[in-house]
């Protein structure tokens, strides 16, 4: 019988994550993230926010914005929804691990096969969003998240540091789509 070796593959297919320096610009895909979303049940929202506070630690933003918490990044996607991400080292099952902690106040489901996560650092990104969005990007500082579009995908940004540093996520099928996109913006303006 035939023995069949599977390995996992980034978004972009390839066996390490694609890292991009463009100019001052760095790219860099990064798929060690679990990504977990959470949707509050009806007459449900206080008492998530209360199990997840008291048992895990985990704030849940307001809208618009994002909570950076030791090692959980949490965004808010929508009203009473949010994405939250965390190491899939440290926490490989961390769906079922936030099921355990909201029980039946909150529908859970596991997204981290369904996105390409990209974080872009560099000195000024501002241009090179300019570039690729609609998307008042001058305005964002730390902390602010946003649905937005990028060559007619639906993506998340995440701003992390004024200008600087911004994660962006965005439908794992158009990985290299997204990827191309970003990396004709950053060489335009390098």
């Amino acid at each position: 019988m035939s023995e069949h070796l599977l390995a996992p593959l980034t978004a972009l297919r390839k066996d390490t994550p694609v890292v991009e320096i463009i100019g001052g610009i760095s790219l860099r895909e990064s798929p060690n993230l679990a990504i977990t979303s959470l949707a509050a049940r009806k007459d449900h929202g206080e008492e998530l926010h209360s199990k997840l506070q008291a048992v895990a630690g985990i704030p849940l933003p307001s809208p618009g914005k994002a909570i950076f918490a030791d090692d959980v990044t949490v965004i808010w996607t929508g009203v009473n929804q949010w994405f939250l991400l965390a190491p899939l080292s440290d926490r490989p099952d961390y769906a079922a691990e936030i099921k355990n902690i909201v029980k039946d106040t909150a529908s859970v489901t596991e997204q981290t096969d369904g996105w390409v996560i990209f974080d872009v650092t560099g000195d000024n990104l501002i241009p090179l969003l300019e570039r690729i969005c609609n998307l008042n990007s001058k305005g964002m500082s730390a902390g602010d998240a946003t649905r937005c579009v990028i060559e007619h995908l639906g993506c998340l940004i995440i701003c992390r540091g004024s200008g600087t540093n911004f994660t962006i996520l965005g439908p794992r099928s158009s990985a290299a789509s997204l990827h191309h996109s970003l990396v004709t913006a950053a060489k335009s303006i390098a």
